[in-house]
């Protein structure tokens, strides 16, 4: 076995460090997190395809992660590892993608053309299949250890500063975010809207409000304010002028989330998964419709006249992505989970479009030259040179889509969905 280095791998740490402390002083924790999650979704996407090639007894020549100038890099054996400057993506490079790479006649019986029909296949899709495997992951491990939203779980899930006090009537009965209401004066709570309508109908009076608070239960006093008697940012929650207000104790009242045993969560997380992946399918299609690339430019061109809505269904760039798994990590950590399941599929099923240079169009051809050949003869191999046309189509339509997105995803960035 060789093996050469390009540099000490230290150097490649210590780089990495300090950009992740640069990248948590710009952004705060969850920026360099979640761009370390993107990452390690590429490696491990390219890890698929390096794994079952080498498995099927194809030739490997470099497994790397980024593309630009080399950062580090190691040779094993005919294989070449590393990391580049910009981590956008990553590549494996098995020789003899297609017919028309000029190959050694030494590897060409390695090489990915002269394989078998299924091993091509397999090696084609394991990128998207490590996709749909980490949302399954992702999914599950969500509703397990964190679970799902429960309408007969009500909490409270945050506190509204009054003006003039230090402490509304919910801090001062004793009140702490994240328990969770069971009664008031003996009327077991259900759901938020009859917690919020016995609030309300008690201006004044005295409540008796039972809340599991970990693995204890407490028995809390509270008197909720008349509304008119109460500032928020310099205006009454109710004018003066009512013969009567509704009352308030200060609470932001949210369903909380009750955690799945593990066969709940592994049905929960197929459902999950399933309607995302159908989802995914159907966004894809609009986006790739002639309708999605006029909505699209229009909104390019005429940002002004762009309404929220078509702004929260256009497709969005690598840096809209970050954007938003960024706030959706500040909002909990269901959220990120969420949205990086959803951008795992959404990554698995675009790369099996069955077109060049994704990973379907290797699958497509594959299927092709099987349909083609017959038995007893020369294997049929697909002259893609006849493809390039179409081919260098469906790369401009997805360097189209990369720019526009790209400059509408900074100068005309998204609102906050989790606010």
């Amino acid at each position: 076995m060789t093996e050469t280095r390009s540099r000490p791998w230290w150097e490649l740490v210590v780089g990495a460090v300090i950009v992740i402390a640069l990248l948590a002083g710009v952004g705060g924790w969850a920026l360099p997190l979640v761009l370390a999650a993107v990452v390690a979704m590429v490696a491990l996407h390219e890890l698929g395809h390096f794994v079952t090639a080498k498995k099927s007894g194809m030739r490997v020549n470099s497994y790397f992660i980024g593309f630009g100038p080399t950062l580090w890099s190691t040779t094993r054996g005919e294989t070449t590892y590393g990391v580049k400057a910009f981590l956008l993506g990553g590549f494996v490079k098995i020789v003899g993608m297609t017919s028309i790479e000029e190959v050694d006649e030494a590897d060409e019986p390695r090489s990915f053309r002269a394989s078998t029909f299924p091993r091509r296949v397999m090696v084609a899709s394991a990128g998207s299949a490590v996709h749909f495997i980490l949302a399954l992951t992702l999914a599950w491990s969500s509703l397990f250890f964190i679970g799902s939203t429960d309408p007969t779980h009500v909490g409270i899930g945050s506190f509204v500063h009054w003006d003039g006090v230090t402490a509304n009537a919910a801090q001062q009965a004793g009140l702490r975010i994240g328990d969770r209401v069971l009664s008031v004066n003996g009327r077991d709570i259900s759901d938020p809207a009859a917690l919020a309508n016995i609030i309300h109908a008690a201006a004044g009076k005295e409540l008796l409000i039972r809340v599991a608070r970990g693995s204890s239960v407490l028995a809390l006093r509270a008197r909720p304010v008349d509304g008119r008697h109460i500032v928020v940012k310099g205006q009454h929650l109710e004018s003066p002028t009512l013969p009567t207000g509704h009352g308030y104790l200060g609470i932001g009242i949210s369903e909380q989330m009750v955690g799945k045993s593990a066969w709940s969560a592994t049905t929960g997380s197929l459902r999950l998964v399933g309607s995302t992946f159908s989802q995914s399918i159907t966004s894809l299609g609009q986006t790739f419709s002639l309708t999605g690339f006029s909505n699209l430019w229009r909104q390019v061109a005429s940002p002004e006249q762009t309404t929220a809505k078509e702004q929260a269904s256009r497709p969005q760039s690598l840096v809209g992505v970050v954007r938003v798994a960024v706030q959706s990590a500040d909002a909990g950590i269901y959220n990120l989970l969420y949205i990086l399941m959803a951008l795992n599929i959404f990554v698995g099923v675009i790369n099996l479009l069955p077109m060049l240079p994704l990973d379907g169009g290797h699958i497509a051809i594959a299927i092709y030259e099987r349909i083609r050949s017959r038995r007893g003869r020369e294997r049929y191999r697909a002259d893609i040179t006849k493809m390039m046309p179409v081919v260098y189509v469906f790369m401009a339509a997805l360097m189209f889509l990369f720019l526009t997105s790209l400059y509408l995803d900074i100068a005309h960035p998204m609102g906050n969905p989790f606010k």
